[in-house]
């Protein structure tokens, strides 16, 4: 089958959860004889379009304003354009037979333009992976107004993004309900996972560790890695941070990008925070190398959303069997995946002094930790996997035809 993945983000550049996803799905499908092409965007480029590979997958990079680490309105302006300079670099090199099928990842909202008329030209059904159900959650914690002349406007292309998808796939039962019930059950949808490459890190030489670098050897490491933006309330994991303060063996270290780093360091330097270090986003190899040296992965989700969410990064930590410690949104599913499971310990976004007794438990015993994560990568290869993600994703597909 010769597939198209168009995603608003894609490596090598990309340090994104979901660049990584669909990467490692690309590869996957290789791997069992299909082709794949990404359509994907970049600033970096001088042309309207470049073509390359990464690991055997063709890459169609088309000429793109920036969309990522760039103002609200700038974003909007170069998101809202995505289609239209998308479609303008790549329609000569599509015919009526160079796809069966489209698979497409959302955020961004801004997509469907092109994916209709690559379904319109080669006849073909699409997978939309929908991750991120703007601009509900940015209604939910008070960035944009309901009713507003800017949420009717993002409404117009969200709906668009729905319309052309044959199968809508959703990363929980939760979040189907949820978007069932929203939409009044007018889509296909489907329980679609997120997903990962089931192998762990392996170390191509010796090297300083970060442990060495940033003089942590000896202490517990607490990681956040990935988005530090409004939907993770980042202010909740630094409370944390703050009331482990007295706890000289334990360490939090954030790495990532997004709209609350400003945020973070402001509270860091005004409590005065010698438990906590910043490091800015690192590129895919050094993250899944930074994994290994941790001992707790970390996540946090805004108590305002209405959506039930399955943070992509929390798969990071799985195939590095590391043990998960949460706080999320109430009646999010994840609680139950994940304390079921007893692949970490998750609490409800605002109970700081159950998060914080979930933290010194798991400071110092050392064999929880190991137990917790064991279940964790346990529960990644019955549920999370990209062979078994992928293939549901495939038997929709062919399904749905």
């Amino acid at each position: 089958m010769r597939l198209v993945f168009v995603i608003d983000d894609y490596m090598p550049d990309s340090t994104r959860v979901g660049a990584k996803m669909f990467h490692e799905l690309a590869c996957y499908y290789l791997s069992i004889g299909h082709q794949v092409t990404v359509i994907t965007p970049s600033a970096n480029i001088r042309e309207k379009i470049e073509f390359l590979e990464v690991d055997g997958v063709k890459v169609w990079r088309y000429k793109s304003g920036l969309i990522k680490s760039n103002s609200k309105f700038k974003r909007a302006i170069n998101e809202s354009l995505l289609s239209f300079r998308a479609w303008y670099s790549v329609s000569e090199y599509i015919g009526r037979d160079s796809f069966d099928a489209v698979v497409y990842y959302s955020p961004s909202i801004f997509l469907g333009g092109l994916v209709s008329k690559i379904k319109k030209r080669c006849e073909c059904k699409a997978y939309l992976v929908l991750r991120d159900q703007f601009p509900q959650w940015a209604i939910d914690v008070g960035i944009l107004k309901k009713g507003s002349v800017i949420e009717r406007y993002f409404r117009v292309f969200e709906k668009q993004t729905y319309n052309c998808s044959d199968t809508i796939g959703l990363m929980s039962k939760g979040n189907q309900k949820v978007f069932n019930d929203t939409t009044k059950s007018k889509y296909q949808t489907m329980v679609c996972r997120n997903w990962s490459d089931l192998t762990p890190y392996a170390s191509e030489g010796e090297c300083k560790t970060h442990r060495d670098l940033l003089k942590l050897v000896g202490k517990t490491i607490y990681f956040y890695g990935g988005n530090i933006g409004y939907n993770q309330d980042m202010e909740n994991l630094m409370r944390l941070v703050r009331k482990m303060k007295p706890h000289k063996d334990a360490h939090f270290l954030f790495v990532g990008q997004g709209d609350e780093v400003d945020l973070i360091l402001d509270l860091a330097n005004k409590w005065n925070l010698d438990n906590f270090t910043y490091l800015p986003s690192v590129d895919q190899m050094e993250f899944k190398r930074l994994l290994t040296e941790i001992d707790v992965g970390l996540f946090s989700l805004s108590s305002l959303h209405t959506s039930h969410n399955f943070p992509g990064k929390l798969l990071g930590y799985m195939v590095e069997s590391i043990p998960i410690l949460g706080s999320i949104n109430p009646n999010n599913d994840l609680t139950e995946i994940i304390n079921e499971n007893k692949s970490g310990l998750i609490t409800i976004n605002g109970e700081d002094d159950l998060l914080y007794k979930n933290a010194l438990a798991l400071l110092h015993d050392r064999e929880f930790r190991k137990k917790l994560g064991d279940n964790a990568n346990r529960l990644l290869k019955d549920e999370f996997s990209v062979q078994t993600v992928g293939d549901q994703i495939l038997a929709s597909i062919n399904f749905s035809g």
